[in-house]
């Protein structure tokens, strides 16, 4: 999936890769934050808490690609699927194109078939995307200060 936000792709990729937005723009996270080394280098983790399909989950995070304005990966760690997420950014004049790229596997943890719940991440990725385009598109983001 893909959408194009009207910002410079500088201010999109450190927006995404910085775990602790993911609050803004994640439907079901409820907090995200950096493990000691941060994630600003492939190797590096964060963790998250959330809810997914009415569950209370946690899971720890690798960063697996790290490209800065260009690609920002990782994979889970820990919880209760297993995932890998890849992000690439795109340039073109005033915009980025975002796109996202995930695998998961269900494992046994969820009582549900691997073709609803494709359905309902598929749903929830878009409805991110489009969350992410809001939220950067309706602010301006100045270097060095956070967005509230």
């Amino acid at each position: 999936m893909s959408t194009v936000i009207y910002r410079p792709v500088q201010e999109v990729f450190d927006f995404v890769s910085a775990p602790e937005n993911d609050v803004k723009w994640q439907y079901g996270t409820l907090m995200a934050a950096r493990l000691p080394d941060g994630v600003d280098k492939i190797g590096s983790f964060f963790r998250t808490i959330g809810h997914l399909l009415g569950r209370r989950n946690q899971g720890i995070y690798e960063v697996t690609q790290y490209q800065p304005n260009r690609k920002y990966g990782f994979k889970s760690f820990s919880g209760p699927l297993r995932s890998q997420t890849s992000y690439t950014f795109e340039m073109s004049q005033d915009n980025t194109k975002i796109s996202i790229t995930t695998r998961t596997h269900v494992g046994n943890s969820f009582e549900m078939n691997e073709r609803l719940m494709e359905r309902k991440m598929k749903k929830q990725l878009k409805e991110n995307l489009a969350l992410l385009k809001n939220l950067l598109e309706a602010q301006q983001i100045l270097p060095g200060s956070a967005m509230i």
